[in-house]
């Protein structure tokens, strides 16, 4: 039987941790879910990989996707990028990133 909702830990850049749920039917990405909890990820080009302004960490040892070249070019144009830097935008919800853990990227 599958999932109809995921939980999301977010740790935003004040140190506060958000408890989410996420549906895993809407083919919904994680910046999506963080703007429908009015969560401050501004995502300015819509989720295209063309920004930053919603890169996060990911602080749990789930198996995420391979980023896309895309994805891996946003990056190295982002600041303060780690090895668990993502976009959020990048992200599919699916049933596998249950109790997935992120922290938000400082935006200056």
């Amino acid at each position: 039987m599958s999932k109809e909702t995921i939980q999301i830990s977010l740790t935003d850049r004040k140190g506060e941790v958000h408890q989410l749920e996420a549906p895993t039917d809407m083919n919904l990405n994680l910046m999506e879910v963080f703007k429908s909890y009015e969560l401050p990820v501004e995502g300015t080009c819509g989720g295209m990989a063309l920004c930053a302004s919603c890169h996060c960490y990911i602080t749990s040892k789930h198996s995420l996707q391979d980023p896309s070249d895309d994805e891996e070019d946003m990056l190295d144009q982002a600041f303060f990028v780690e090895d668990n830097s993502r976009l959020s935008c990048q992200i599919k919800i699916s049933e596998d990133l249950d109790k997935l853990e992120v922290r938000l990227a400082p935006v200056d």
